[in-house]
Parts: C-alpha cells; sequence; structure tokens
C-alpha cells in the first residue's frame, strides 16, 4: 500500500465537546493506528485539553482562542473566529505542502472554502466531510442562498475531489446543488464500541428481564441544551407521559445556552421526575443504566447521540429527520414521530415503558444496527479506501 500522509482539519479538535469534535478525534486515532501517517490543525483553545495521542496536533491562532462558547446562532463574533481560522489555516497549509497530499476537513464551510483554490493549485487532493443539512452553512444548502455570493461558493467547491455525506438527506441536498455524483461517498458516523464495551451484555439484560416496577425507568436525553434540539417539545410531552408513568424519569444530559429556559418550564409544567445534569463525563454508563434513548430535534446531519444510545442497546424514539431516517427502522429498533409534536412523542415513550418485551426487542435490535452498520471498526476502512482511490488517481495523473 503506498503511504498515505494526510492533514486532518477540524477546528475543534477536542472530544468534549461536541460530536463532530468526537468523531474526528476517534477516527483520526483509529487511521493513524492503521498506518496513516499526517498530522491535526485545529483551534488553540486555551481552556481545553487536546486528547493524549501521537498523532501530532498543529494548534493555530484564530479571534477568541482563549474561550469556547457552545453557541449555534451566527454571530459577528463567531464569523470573525471563522474567518481568522481559515487564513492561519491557509497559510499553515502552504507551509506544510511537503507534509501531506491529502487534506481531510471535517466540515464543508469557510475554513475549507478559504483553502480550496490553494489546495488545488498545490495540486492537493481535498476531502470534505459534510455534517449538517439545510442551515446554510455547508455544502449541500448553499443553493438560492446568499445570492451571488451563494454561486461563487458553490463554484469553489466544485473543485473538491470528494465529498463525504453522513446522511442520504445530505447525499441528495450534494447531489442537487450539482456535485458530481462519483465524488460524493456516503460514510455514516459511527460509534466506538470499545466505549460501549458493555453494552451487549444490557441490552441482552433488557431483553431477557422485566423490571418489577415498569414505573421505574430512564428515558434519556443527551445533547446540547439549544433550541433546534427540540427539548421543550420533550418536556410538554413528558407531561403526558408522567400522568401514566409518575415513577419514571427524564434525564437530560448536556448543557447550553437555554438551559435555564428549559428549567423554568419543567418547574412550570410541575415536572418532579426531570433530571438536568449538566456537561457530565460518563455518558456511555449513564445509558448503559438507561432503558430508553429519546432525541426530539429540529436539525441534525447524523446525530451522534443518537447512534451512542443505540450502541447501548436502546431503544430510540427520535424525529423524522436528517441521519434519523438512516439510522431507525420504524416499530423495529426505535420509533419515527413528526418534528414538534407533542402527542406523537408521548404516545411512543408510553408504548416502551408500558411494555417490557418491545422495550427489550427493540434495544437488541438497535445494538445490531450500530455493530452492523455504524462501528468505528466498519467505517475506518472505508476512508482508507477513499484515500487510496484518490492518490491512485493523482499517481495515475502524473504518469
Amino acid at each position: 500500500m503506498k503511504e498515505l500522509r494526510v492533514c486532518i482539519v477540524c477546528p475543534l479538535y477536542y472530544p468534549g465537546i461536541g460530536g463532530i469534535s468526537r468523531q474526528a478525534v476517534y477516527l483520526t486515532e483509529a487511521l493513524h493506528k492503521e498506518g496513516v501517517k499526517g498530522f491535526v490543525i485545529t483551534r488553540a483553545l486555551k481552556e481545553l485539553a487536546p486528547i493524549a495521542s501521537d498523532v501530532e496536533l498543529v494548534k493555530i491562532w484564530s479571534y477568541g482562542s482563549h474561550i469556547y462558547k457552545r453557541i449555534q446562532t451566527a454571530t459577528i463574533s463567531n464569523l470573525l473566529t471563522s474567518i481568522t481560522f481559515s487564513l492561519n489555516l491557509s497559510w499553515r497549509l502552504f507551509r506544510r505542502r511537503r507534509d501531506y497530499d491529502i487534506v481531510h476537513f471535517h466540515g464543508a464551510s469557510i475554513p475549507l472554502l478559504t483553502s480550496a483554490l490553494l489546495l488545488k493549485l498545490m495540486g492537493k487532493k481535498i476531502v470534505a466531510k459534510v455534517s449538517s443539512s439545510g442551515l446554510g452553512i455547508e455544502a449541500g444548502s448553499f443553493k438560492g442562498r446568499y445570492s451571488i455570493l451563494g454561486k461563487i461558493f458553490i463554484s469553489i467547491l466544485k473543485r473538491v475531489d470528494a465529498f463525504v455525506a453522513i446522511s442520504s438527506t445530505i447525499e441528495s441536498a450534494l447531489i442537487s446543488e450539482g456535485y458530481p455524483q462519483g465524488r460524493i461517498h456516503r460514510i455514516s458516523n459511527f460509534v466506538d464500541m470499545t466505549v460501549f464495551k458493555n453494552s451487549k451484555a444490557s441490552a441482552d439484560k433488557r431483553l431477557g428481564s422485566s423490571k418489577e416496577n415498569t414505573e421505574e425507568k430512564t428515558v434519556v436525553f443527551s445533547g446540547a441544551l439549544i433550541d433546534t434540539k427540540g427539548v421543550d417539545v420533550l418536556l410538554k410531552a413528558w407531561q403526558k407521559v408522567s400522568e401514566s408513568f409518575s415513577e419514571a424519569r427524564l434525564s437530560i444530559l448536556g448543557k447550553g445556552h437555554d438551559e435555564e429556559k428549559l428549567k423554568a418550564l419543567a418547574e412550570e409544567l410541575q415536572l418532579n421526575n426531570v433530571e438536568f445534569t449538566g456537561e457530565v463525563d460518563d455518558v456511555p454508563r449513564r445509558l448503559q443504566r438507561a432503558d430508553i434513548g429519546v432525541l426530539p430535534s429540529f436539525h441534525e446531519g447524523m446525530p451522534n447521540s443518537l447512534l451512542e444510545a443505540m450502541g447501548s442497546g436502546l431503544p430510540v424514539v427520535a424525529t423524522r429527520i436528517s441521519g434519523v431516517i438512516d439510522a431507525v427502522n420504524d416499530g423495529v429498533n426505535g420509533f419515527i414521530v413528526t418534528p414538534g409534536s407533542v402527542e406523537e412523542l408521548a404516545e411512543a415513550l408510553v408504548k416502551l415503558l408500558k411494555d417490557d418485551l418491545l422495550l427489550g426487542k427493540m434495544g437488541s435490535e438497535a445494538l445490531n444496527t450500530i455493530c452492523d452498520n455504524y462501528s468505528l471498526e466498519a467505517t475506518t476502512p472505508k476512508y482508507i479506501s477513499l484515500y487510496e482511490r484518490l492518490t491512485s488517481k493523482k499517481t495515475e495523473k502524473s504518469l
């Protein structure tokens, strides 16, 4: 095998601050173990410690490098951060041009747009993983937006050698935006099953036994507490669930700028069986002790929290959005409901809470889905194969 030299670009390469970051870190580590050579370029964030690793980590300055705020809305501050990171990235890619053949961007937004033409002038191959759908911030969601600027973005992105679409929705959006279908590759997000090593035993226990009191079950949500996650809808649905299952508990893992508003809503709804944990560092353990995973989001790419819940042997109740419709087989490994529907969400949760046999069977199917289709072990070779094809094309062209 020809030596693969890859530069990974991930502005937030810190596994504790989000799904995109965790995916980048776990994949890079797995690629390194398989012999892929290279380094990572990321933002320098003074308050966060990167993962301990043998992979070279290049931290570059950007506006606001002393802090990290989990804010999803577009602000001048966020734009300045992205632009300054992107400009420094281009300079670093030029300086290190002899050290890599492929640049793999985790995200297809401003850093990619800023660097793409330079990279093509230097004869480099570009891989861009698209992580969001329909939000107007990545490839696949620029068509019809930003007037002439959107058309310029699309023109630049057509220089990308390979797009990685993590869901069928994103794949369709990329095709619709005019990128050649042969350059679009479906490679989903994944679960590192070594982190969830007790999942099989947990799922078997749920399948083989039932709790004496079906009310004493835990439903878990894991994610940022922001408006697009639909946690307010979940709380309203939980009020209806609690009418039949007053002892069941809802555990909300994570934090965000809507946290206080959501706590106030829970108090207004008189929900005494809801726990707000804030950020926790033992998500796998909490998932394995739970009974049902829930994802009421309005927008996702391929939600890591959903895959991790399923990888813990939990049946899931999730909304009909990008990613969910790929991983969840409605009525088999979970239930799919309409985004924003309090009634459908409550009804699906009640179905699982009252039926231990159904809960156990769906949980086992959820785990099988992850092991068969969404494991890190199954995903890593797909990226290596993609890299090899790109470098092979480069070699053939030079000959």
